[in-house]
């Protein structure tokens, strides 16, 4: 089963998590496969944009945080460098740039939740729309890890004061705090999701494409992000190595909370 499907609805490219069983949840090879169909996308001309959609209840539960600490338990006892951690949060940096940079409109869809990595993917397309149902969060340091490479993509939408409230609480906020704060663009039932999309995308296609090009081009020279895409790959993977790291995915794999909230 493919990880990431990919079909041409004109004028759009239709990309699909395709990891429901996981919860969508980014893995190394669901991020190279994303990787791969917005490549795909950028060279299709049949794809005026691309849609980016996931298959099942959840839109991205995030890192796939049992693949990290497979890695780190590895790491351990063969007593070898972590390289593959710092090589993970690479790719997925790379990922957010390659979205956020990619040539052509992009429009996320999201049911369920949207978090932590998910709510990155939210973050770095053009336009989402949400199902009432939806959530979104950056839960990161309740698991003794930083939401560096998203930082600057949520600021940009719903300000530094929201991003503080998101960012040190960890709370989750629901769809219609999402379009408040400017997150998302829109809600609309979950089965009419798919058709908003393609009425944006008919929307965006009425533009010349060299001049949405340039547009989205000069909107992210305007946006001045802060850190390269290598930094901030480094701030999110270094917490990664940490204790504190290990002794929060401990706790959420045995469902308890961590040692840091002890007589909370």
């Amino acid at each position: 089963m493919s990880l990431v499907t990919y079909a041409i609805e004109s004028p759009a490219a239709v990309i699909t998590l395709n990891r429901a069983d996981k919860r969508n949840a980014l893995s190394r090879a669901l991020i190279a496969a994303l990787a791969d169909a917005f490549a795909r996308a950028a060279d299709d001309a049949q794809a005026r944009c691309a849609i980016l959609a996931a298959a099942g209840p959840v839109f991205c539960a995030g890192m796939d945080l049992a693949e990290l600490e497979e890695a780190l338990d590895a790491a351990e006892r063969s007593g070898e460098p972590l390289g593959a951690v710092w090589e993970n949060a690479l790719l997925l940096a790379r990922l957010y740039d390659q979205i956020y940079a990619f040539p052509k409109p992009t429009i996320a869809v999201v049911q369920g939740a949207a978090v932590a990595g998910g709510a990155g993917l939210v973050s770095v397309c053009d336009l989402a729309a949400a199902a009432p149902d939806a959530r979104f969060g950056y839960p990161e340091v309740r698991r003794g890890l930083v939401a560096a490479m998203v930082m600057p993509h949520l600021m940009r939408h719903v300000g530094e004061r929201m991003a503080r409230y998101l960012l040190l609480t960890g709370e989750l906020i629901d769809a219609a705090e999402a379009l408040r704060v400017g997150f998302i663009n829109a809600i609309v039932p979950s089965e009419k999701l798919r058709e908003q999309a393609q009425a944006w995308a008919s929307a965006v296609a009425e533009g010349g494409p060299n001049a949405i090009t340039q547009t989205k081009k000069l909107l992210r020279d305007f946006s001045h992000q802060a850190l390269s895409v290598e930094q901030a790959a480094h701030e999110s993977g270094a917490p990664r190595l940490s204790e504190e790291c290990r002794q929060g995915l401990r706790a959420f794999f045995a469902k308890e909370r961590p040692p840091w909230t002890a007589g909370d």
